[in-house]
């Protein structure tokens, strides 16, 4: 080729690329809301998608021409637009999305403090577990909640029954039977959720949690002492979608979940979460006993939501969940102290049905229906004893709100049932009718202090009267932030503890009749951000009267302990987000109390100083790479034949994930230093407990290092 000749080619080339380059520009979109940027608003063009940064814009290389973008951002209404791109130029649009009025927000959140304001606003104080930390959580523990409560400040999740896996959620240092689990503010999982409910609720349809530490009573009656968790379902959006992830783990743990959500129409809108999950025996420490149970577990929950215009709107879902667990001695393996084998089981077939429904009354009050009920059946095995059950609850609530100048109310009438049959223990069956009313106000004074004061009245048959109040204050100043309330409640008493839940109830002896457990609490927090940082301090008290205990030592007995348990603490949690990087810091410290046969001691399996950090750089479209790490200090033990209290120890996890278009692949390492409780002591005891249990408590991870991977699919 003649050098003229290439030159002409070369020539040629350099066109067709610079003409290429000239049918390319740039699109520069900034979403606001009332004049302020909105960062984490979603821009879809087409088959692609990207989120504003902190800044509120978004840039993307498209190819000449007109294009359609969507802006989506949770609690606004989605915005569209034909926009034209412009070859070697950068077009920008300007986008301002509208807030979506509170009462469209009621239609599928339910707001855990009733009176359906923004978080910010509320002087109680209520944390909140986005979306965005919930989908990292899946890719952990795509069958459960276990982890992502774990991982929250001031929460613990203890494991309750290790035969089985069971774990409850103490909240600042308070028993799990304490806390009230909601689902989009019904109470789907009956009064005693348990640990082993927690176990049974995968988290790939909830689109945030929100949490009210402390006396709750005021707000959802007894069974809120400790708190609330209040679960929220995920949203559909403006498109259509399918969610499927598939999860495997080096414990032999299989994961298949199904999410899938279709657009609005007509007002009308669906969602359908199904999941599949299967976990094998594990035996950690070659001892013939498996340290992680097996299981195989269904569950599926359709969702409907109507958006009637005009505030009507209503919400229907229901859930199944079929679950069988195995523990105890593996199959061919017996006990050292009886040269027999011991085999634990449970069997669970639950079903909920649930809804509410809203409408404007006069033109400017919001009267909201809700209502619920659930069916359980569980098989249990203890050895060669048979224990069966059901559990029934029902729940009914019709409240109405409203506004007048600086008073935001809402008031209301509720109706519980509580009915448990234990058909080889009758002794222990209990139905408990609750009907009860509340009130609630919220008055803003001023720019920089609001109050909230709230009450509610139950008439239990079984234990009487009850009056909760709680009042709530929210004070600012500039980049400060502080809230302070306190609360009374109480809780009916049941055989039903944490203990009984990993023991079974044929051996137990109930001393005299059960009287109700009455508590209080208050709390004080200081918020200040600076920037991109963010850092909250608390200090909070809580007294439980007349606690129901649970005697193993020489006995295995139920009762009411005269006396207080305690629990003086406080939280310090940091928070840091910056473009593609965030970090969270979270210390705990609990000293929680009770009274025992020599005088005040430490609460068991509660430990005094917990701690962690989590750090995570994350691009929609590349993909995240997160490490943590979580220290737990030293536990008191009871009935511990090897020790009195526990060690210290330190978790390391790390997790990648890779996006290629709509797969992501990802991979965590959970416990990387392989942390055991049976690295220090066995988990079986030498001889049997007076309750039955051939296991000692869980104070420690027993399934040390986990793997797991996997891939999720959008489409």
């Amino acid at each position: 080729m003649s050098k003229h000749v290439f030159v002409v080619v070369l020539i040629a080339v350099a066109g067709t690329v610079a003409a290429a380059q000239e049918r390319r520009g740039q699109l520069e979109v900034i979403v606001r809301a009332e004049g302020k940027p909105v960062a984490g608003a979603t821009v879809t063009i087409g088959t692609s998608s990207a989120r504003t940064d902190e800044t509120g814009a978004v840039r993307l290389q498209l190819p000449v021409g007109g294009v359609k973008i969507t802006v989506e951002r949770e609690g606004y209404f989605a915005s569209a637009h034909d926009v034209e791109v412009v070859a070697a130029r950068t077009t920008t649009v300007e986008v301002e999305l509208v807030e979506q009025p509170e009462i469209e927000e009621e239609v599928v959140v339910v707001a855990t403090t009733r009176t359906g304001r923004r978080l910010e606003d509320q002087p109680t104080r209520v944390e909140v577990l986005g979306r965005e930390e919930i989908e990292e959580k899946l890719l952990m523990t795509p069958g459960d909640i276990v982890m992502m409560l774990n991982e929250m400040g001031g929460m613990r999740v203890q494991a309750t029954s290790p035969s089985l896996g069971a774990a409850s959620v103490r909240v600042q240092g308070m028993k799990g039977r304490y806390t009230r689990f909601l689902s989009d503010g019904l109470p789907l999982f009956g009064q005693q959720v348990g640990g082993l409910g927690l176990l049974q609720i995968p988290p790939m349809d909830l689109g945030q949690v929100e949490v009210v530490k402390g006396v709750a009573s005021a707000l959802y009656g007894a069974g809120a002492m400790g708190g609330v968790v209040n679960l929220l379902a995920r949203r559909p959006s403006a498109a259509r979608a399918i969610d499927m992830l598939v999860n495997r783990s080096t414990l032999g743990a299989t994961d298949a979940v199904l999410f899938m959500a279709t657009p609005a129409r007509d007002g009308w809108s669906t969602s359908l979460l199904a999941g599949g999950h299967w976990q094998t025996e594990n035996d950690r420490d070659d001892d013939g006993w498996a340290d992680v149970p097996g299981y195989s577990r269904g569950v599926a929950r359709p969702r409907v939501f109507w958006e009637g215009g005009n505030g009507r709107s209503a919400f229907l879902t229901g859930g199944v969940t079929y679950e069988n667990r195995e523990g105890g001695t593996l199959t061919g393996a017996v006990l050292p102290a009886t040269s027999l084998p011991y085999s634990e089981a449970l069997d669970t077939r639950r079903a909920d049905i649930g809804g509410s429904a809203q409408t404007l009354v006069g033109g400017r009050y919001v009267l909201t229906a809700r209502g619920a009920a659930a069916w359980q059946r569980q098989d249990y095995l203890f050895g060669e004893i048979v224990e069966r059950d059901s559990h029934a609850t029902a729940f009914a609530e019709l409240a109405i709100r409203g506004a007048a100048g600086r008073h935001t109310w809402v008031a209301g009438v509720a109706y519980e049932r509580d009915d448990f049959d234990p058909k080889d223990t009758p002794q222990f069956a209990y139905i408990f009718d609750v009907p009860g009313i509340f009130a609630q106000d919220d008055v803003d004074i001023a720019s920089w202090v609001s109050l909230s004061a709230g009450a509610r009245v139950d008439v239990h048959d079984e234990y009487g009267t009850f009056f909760s109040p709680r009042v709530a204050a929210l004070f600012r100043a500039g980049e400060w932030t502080s809230r302070v309330s306190a609360g009374l409640g109480f809780y009916a008493s049941t055989p039903l503890t944490e203990e009984t839940e990993a023991a079974g109830l044929s051996r137990l002896t109930v001393i005299g009749p059960l009287e109700v457990e009455r508590g209080q609490s208050v709390s004080w927090d200081l918020t200040r951000r600076i920037g991109a940082l963010s850092v909250t301090g608390t200090v909070f008290a809580s007294r439980v009267s007349d606690p129901v205990t649970v005697d193993r030592d020489d006995r295995y007995a139920l009762f009411n302990r005269d006396g207080d348990t305690t629990n003086v603490g406080a939280e310090l949690l940091a928070t840091w987000r910056a473009g593609r990087y965030a970090a969270t810091g979270t210390y705990a410290y609990v000293r929680a109390r009770e009274p025992g046969d020599a005088g005040p001691r430490d609460v068991a399996l509660t430990p005094r100083h917990g701690a962690g950090l989590v750090g995570m750089w994350e691009d929609e479209d590349i993909g995240r790479v997160g490490l943590e790490l979580y220290y737990t200090g030293t536990q008191r033990l009871e009935v511990n034949p090897y020790r009195q209290e526990s060690r210290p120890y330190l978790i390391v996890g790390l997790l990648a994930e890779k996006r290629f278009g709509r797969v992501r692949v990802f991979v965590n390492a959970e416990n990387i230093t392989d942390v055991r409780q049976t690295r220090w002591d066995p988990i079986v005891r030498p001889t049997q407990g007076v309750d039955g249990r051939w296991a000692v408590d869980a104070w420690a991870p027993l399934d040390g290092r986990v793997l797991n991977a996997g891939v999720r699919v959008a489409f």
